[in-house]
């Protein structure tokens, strides 16, 4: 088979991916007949799951190193496309929520398990080099990791309710109990720590008391916790419906929609420049998107995925994306990119 020489690859969306996921390669004149044409990604044929003479979607295989990749259909000689595909930085996890990042670059990932399990290592330190370190041992059921602002690395634990704070050896002190199903953390700026129930509770907590801040409907999964810029609390709760949204909670504990778009919408992160990211997990809509605080009704694609958990950026200008077993980084984020 052979194209014409007006075939041509005009663009490539999303620009970021990561294995499993979607990207769909547009152009005119692209030969779909009276074959499908060989797709390739970083060298490695890519799996089509629609074609026409104008947009081929095409899946992201495994095992590619990362970084900026090319893509080429073997029957259009000569035009190449590139999208960033995010490289494996840590395997053999069990992720419930975001990773997070300190300010050196060291991100932090969890070993959950199943409900009770405890494993040899609940939380690893993975270095800016890419090496992988035992760093938090006893602790059953880790769900969710925050700093709070004096920069001390913060733990849930669903098994019993708590909430844990980290020091630097990786020993865990608790600092708050009897917190239902405790998914979601997150600190305000003043330190106050809110917690995430999954029955249906957002929990304050002030000198290790929790009171009553929010109620929202419970999740089947976990409830995930970010604070905006604004000072809200905005929260997701991924439930057995058809479409689930994004929360924000008022300083006084008033509950509203800000956004319903979403599948099955899990981890959230600002960025410095304010606008929120938000992990859809619902199949086929899988991937990264961006919600800006004054167009609250426009959700964009940024990444596409395998089923995504959550994310955390990086101070460098990168950010690490998560499934539940896997974490990938990318050299630059949207936020970096947009704003450059």
């Amino acid at each position: 088979m052979t194209a014409s020489s007006s075939s041509r690859i005009s663009a490539v969306h999303p620009l970021w991916a990561v294995e499993g996921g979607s990207v769909t390669i547009e152009g005119t004149g692209l030969p779909v007949e009276p074959t499908l044409p060989r797709v390739t990604i970083g060298g490695e044929t890519a799996r089509l799951t629609s074609a026409s003479s104008t947009e081929l979607t095409a899946v992201v295989p495994a095992g590619l190193d990362g970084g900026h990749t090319a893509i080429r259909i073997d029957e259009v000689a000569g035009e190449t496309a590139y999208v960033e595909i995010g490289a494996p930085l840590a395997t053999g996890l069990h992720q419930v929520d975001s990773p997070a990042i300190d300010d050196a670059g060291n991100v932090y990932v969890t070993f959950s398990g199943s409900r009770g399990q405890q494993g040899p290592v609940a939380i690893f330190i993975v270095r800016p080099d890419g090496s992988r370190e035992p760093f938090v041992s006893d602790l059953a059921n880790p769900t969710s990791l925050a700093f709070s602002p004096d920069g001390m690395l913060h733990v849930s634990s669903r098994f019993d309710g708590s909430v844990h704070r980290v020091d630097a050896d990786g020993n865990v002190t608790p600092v708050a109990t009897d917190l239902g199903v405790a998914c979601g953390i997150a600190f305000a700026e003043d330190g106050t720590l809110f917690v995430g129930d999954r029955s249906g509770s957002i929990l304050r907590v002030r000198d290790g008391r929790a009171t009553m801040f929010a109620s929202i409907p419970p999740s089947v999964a976990a409830f995930h916790l970010a604070f905006g810029p604004d000072r809200w609390l905005y929260v997701t709760a991924p439930t057995l419906g058809a479409r689930d949204c994004v929360y924000r909670i008022s300083p006084d504990g008033v509950v509203e929609v800000f956004y319903d778009g979403f599948g099955r919408p899990q981890g959230l992160a600002f960025d410095d420049h304010g606008d929120l990211y938000v992990v859809d997990a619902m199949a086929g809509l899988s991937g990264l998107y961006r919600l800006s605080m004054d167009r609250p009704g426009e959700a964009e694609r940024l990444v596409s995925g395998g089923s995504l958990i959550g994310l955390a950026f990086d101070p460098t200008g990168g950010f690490v994306l998560a499934s539940s077993d896997t974490v990938y980084r990318f050299g630059r984020s949207p936020a970096a990119v947009r704003h450059a």
